[in-house]
């Protein structure tokens, strides 16, 4: 999985998109997660200096074919990356925390309290998305959840 994951998010392999949905797939009926309390999927947001150094958005791609399989709405309005942190991946557990705070910004404030469900590829200390799960709920969302493909 490791380095399938690599692939996916550094070499431009987008393809296995196809095989990281069938494994989503496999584990959500395997375990009977249900998943229908959420009314959004958004994906981890890039910022758009990495997005143009990548030319592509693996967690978009991953909360597109997810939203299709699970038939959940993936919206990428809600909120935006607002500051160009460095790469998680090249820092200590610790300095992950420091790092990302403040990172991500509500476009818009949730009225009706929507149960939001993150979606990326990796969890790894949690620091993204536990900042990005803070900026959500500061911002209207109720219930805020988080699927990945995989955690180190």
């Amino acid at each position: 999985m490791d380095d399938l994951l690599k692939r996916f998010k550094f070499h431009n392999k987008t393809s296995l998109r196809k095989t990281f949905l069938a494994v989503a797939r496999t584990f959500l009926e395997r375990y009977d997660i249900r998943l229908d309390e959420f009314q959004a999927l958004v994906p981890v947001p890039m910022t758009p200096v990495r997005l143009r150094e990548r030319g592509y958005d693996q967690a978009l791609i991953l909360a597109q074919g997810l939203s299709e399989l699970l038939k959940i709405p993936c919206d990428t309005t809600l909120i935006t990356r607002r500051k160009q942190a460095r790469p998680q991946s090249s820092l200590p557990a610790k300095e992950r925390w420091t790092n990302i705070h403040g990172a991500f910004r509500m476009k818009r404030f949730l009225k009706n309290n929507k149960n939001i469900l993150i979606v990326d590829d990796l969890l790894t200390t949690g620091a993204t998305t536990s900042e990005m799960a803070r900026a959500l709920k500061e911002g209207g969302a109720g219930k805020v959840g988080l699927l990945a493909l995989a955690v180190t």
